[in-house]
């Protein structure tokens, strides 16, 4: 999945969420869903197996 593929499921997730909770305000996640996606894939590596990573 390409990094604009990802940043676009993070705001349809983020979507579903806030309407599900029938509360909240849509613009912040959607706005920062670049920026998730960035900490995702760069930042955000976690391996059970090797804590130190």
């Amino acid at each position: 999945m390409d990094r604009k593929h990802l940043a676009n499921a993070i705001r349809a997730l983020s979507m579903d969420g806030v309407q599900q909770a029938n509360s909240g305000h849509p613009g912040a996640p959607m706005g920062m869903a670049d920026i998730a996606e960035v900490l995702w894939r760069s930042h955000l590596n976690h391996n059970p197996s090797n804590p130190e990573c």
